[in-house]
Order: C-alpha cells, then sequence, then structure tokens
C-alpha cells in the first residue's frame, strides 16, 4: 500500500467547502484539499428525499492522519451527520505520494 487516502467529504456550499480544506491544509492534517462545485446530492433524510447541490471536497491524507482528519471535519462540518469517507490509494506517481505524506511536517 502507498500510505496514502483519499477522503470525500461534501458540504453544502463552495465557502465552507474551501473553509474547511483550508483549515485542514494550514493545521497540516492534509496535503490538498480539491473542490469539485455543482455536485447534485439525492439522498433521503429523516424520511424525505432531498435533491440538494452540494461541493464535494477530495482531501488528499497521509492514511496514518485519517482519524484526525474525520475528527475535526466533524468539528468544522455544518451537517449533523456529514459524509466522511477514506478510499485507499492502491498506487501513484511516487514522487507525489511522498510529498502527500510528508505533508504536514512543516506545518506549525
Amino acid at each position: 500500500m502507498s500510505g496514502v487516502s483519499l477522503v470525500l467529504v461534501t458540504a453544502p456550499d463552495e465557502a465552507k467547502a474551501a473553509s474547511i480544506g483550508r483549515t485542514l491544509v494550514e493545521e497540516g492534517l492534509i496535503a490538498c484539499a480539491n473542490l469539485l462545485p455543482k455536485v447534485r446530492s439525492i439522498y433521503r433524510w429523516k424520511g424525505e428525499v432531498c435533491d440538494e447541490a452540494e461541493v464535494l471536497l477530495v482531501l488528499k491524507i497521509a492514511t496514518e492522519r485519517f482519524e484526525a482528519v474525520r475528527a475535526r471535519v466533524v468539528q468544522l462540518h455544518p451537517y449533523e451527520v456529514p459524509e466522511i469517507i477514506r478510499l485507499e490509494v492502491d498506487a501513484g506517481h511516487a514522487p507525489y505520494l511522498e510529498w502527500v505524506r510528508s505533508a504536514g511536517q512543516f506545518a506549525g
């Protein structure tokens, strides 16, 4: 395994997504956050079918930081039950993966 994961998080709008991503980068918890605007989410919540615009964050993290990232996203996120899904990266460009793993070493 590469020691790198992607974490998917949906947010209600671009401003909140950017705030979460920037905070996580500034705190050295993640290497990078990509914001994919104009995601349409259709889901059932509390007995109702919802159809909402959201923004998808794709976070690049060292796998060992997942629990810290998960906990911090929960603190920063406005949703009662935020989406936080970790996907393991099996392979990739070695210099990029090393950069992701080392991100946060110089934070502070």
